[in-house]
């Protein structure tokens, strides 16, 4: 059976946050730059006729959420973050029927030269 498709998708992206994640100690004593890509598709909202924020969802609130699970504990791993950064937008946008959450180190520490590294995260309300 085929997906449904929703006709509302909202993306925010390259949403920079300072926090302290990593499997290094010195990545989560010191603290680096995670760039943020959000994804949203809504269920069906009146939003395009109405042209009423409360019939859509708010995108400096979504930042606001991101910043605060971002910064609120410290993970080793990214795919746990982008996990719980999705279980937060899910749980705080009853319109959202569907989350995507790319989160980017921009220098990891590897000894390889790359631009960065990055997960992405895919959740769907029950």
């Amino acid at each position: 059976m085929a997906e449904k498709q929703h006709p509302l998708r909202i993306t925010i992206k390259g949403l920079e946050v300072f926090a302290h994640h990593g499997l290094l100690p010195q990545e989560r004593e010191l603290g680096q730059s995670f760039l943020f890509d959000i994804g949203l598709s809504l269920k069906q909202t009146a939003a395009p006729e109405t042209d009423d924020i409360n019939d859509s969802v708010d995108y400096a609130a979504v930042c606001d959420l991101v910043e605060e699970v971002a910064t609120a504990a410290s993970y080793n791993l990214l795919e746990k973050l982008a996990a719980i950064t999705a279980a937060a937008l899910l749980d705080r946008f009853p319109a959202v029927h569907r989350v995507k959450v790319r989160i980017a180190k921009k220098s990891p520490p590897i000894p390889h030269p790359v631009d960065q590294v990055a997960v992405m995260f895919k959740q769907t309300r029950a």
